[in-house]
């Protein structure tokens, strides 16, 4: 099942606030429907991001009435501008968003040419996605042994992609070697990622899961329940450093503590080597709405001060590896991915 598909003039994606008790197509038609589905989260996940907004692109100018390639590319332009405000930690939405510019800027002819280039771009990006996540499963599957409990964080399954995952992926690809693997999803506070859409993700496999809330790592992985850890990530600094789900940094101490292998599992377009260091990273800050309530329900007080960064950044030294489609590297030795 694709999470994200254009069809004709819109993109059409699933409503992943609406999980687990709806399964729901929504239709997108325009940019500004595009960006406001990023910004509540309705489509997420790093490299589901890029797709997205390089489909923006494509719809923009499906649904263009410029009469001139000059036009079209002012529009797809102001486009571009509009969707990177949306998210600035995910670095897959600016390579999706530059990928689909610098193709429309190199084709030649009117109008209809840098659309159809636009479009095919975009499709391009999403296929490419699948095949990166079926090899990164690949490249990844042999740290999981027969039997083992993978503990992970948010979701990087599916829901973050086009289709089959990154960590998930890797469990995914591990049972189809035919090992017994268990999961261990944290529920992901404040918007509860782990529990609303990894556990979704997993019954709906027929892969075993168990649901624990955030402060529960420590405990589960001090009684030798958890066998490794694997995450998914939004943005990899040129050093190692990792972006990812607010909370992957505590899990990442805990895990060195317990000496539990922690790895993280995503495509090379998320890692920025013009970013150096994880302290570079711009970290999005999200509504403190998302803290105050749960399911419509106030938990904190009016008035009080609320911190809703969306990520944090997990230091190299705490990483056994990361796992990408063009191989498994040590977070120093990134470079080695791009020769």
């Amino acid at each position: 099942m694709r999470t994200l598909e254009l069809r004709g003039k819109s993109l059409v994606l699933i409503d992943q606030t609406l999980l687990p008790e709806k399964l729901k197509f929504i239709r997108c038609d325009s940019v500004d429907s595009i960006a406001q589905a990023i910004e509540e989260m309705k489509v997420r996940g790093a490299p589901a991001l890029g797709v997205a907004a390089a489909m923006a692109l494509a719809v923009a100018a499906l649904n263009s009435r410029a009469k001139t390639r000059n036009a079209l590319l002012r529009e797809l332009n102001h486009a571009a501008r509009k969707i990177c405000r949306t998210r600035p930690t995910a670095v897959n939405l600016f390579v999706g968003v530059d990928r689909v510019l610098k193709v429309a800027l190199k084709t030649k002819g009117g109008v209809r040419e840098v659309t159809k280039a636009a479009v095919m771009e975009a499709q391009k990006i999403a296929e490419e996605d699948i095949r990166t996540n079926k090899n990164m499963g690949k490249n990844g599957a042999r740290f999981i042994k027969d039997g083992a409990t993978v503990l992970t964080h948010c979701n990087a399954g599916a829901l973050a992609c086009v289709d089959y995952g990154t960590a998930l992926g890797v469990i995914r690809a591990a049972r189809e070697q035919g090992k017994h693997v268990k999961v261990i999803a944290t529920e992901t506070r404040p918007l509860c990622q782990g529990a609303r859409l990894t556990a979704w993700e997993l019954k709906r496999d027929g892969i075993p899961v168990t649901v624990i809330t955030d402060n529960m790592v420590g405990h589960v992985m001090k009684q030798g329940l958890v066998d490794l850890v694997m995450v998914g990530s939004d943005r990899i600094a040129a050093n190692g450093d990792v972006a990812n789900k607010i909370g992957t940094y505590t899990v990442a101490v805990l895990a060195r503590l317990h000496r539990v292998p922690f790895y993280v599992v995503a495509p090379t377009t998320s890692i920025d080597m013009d970013t150096p260091t994880g302290g570079k990273i711009q970290i999005e800050h999200r509504n403190p709405r998302e803290v105050e309530f749960i399911g419509g329900k106030r938990l904190a007080p009016k008035g009080v001060k609320v911190l809703n960064p969306a990520f944090d950044v997990t230091p190299a030294r705490l990483i056994t590896a990361i796992v990408t489609e063009r191989g498994v590297v040590a977070p120093s030795k990134l470079k080695s991915l791009f020769k």
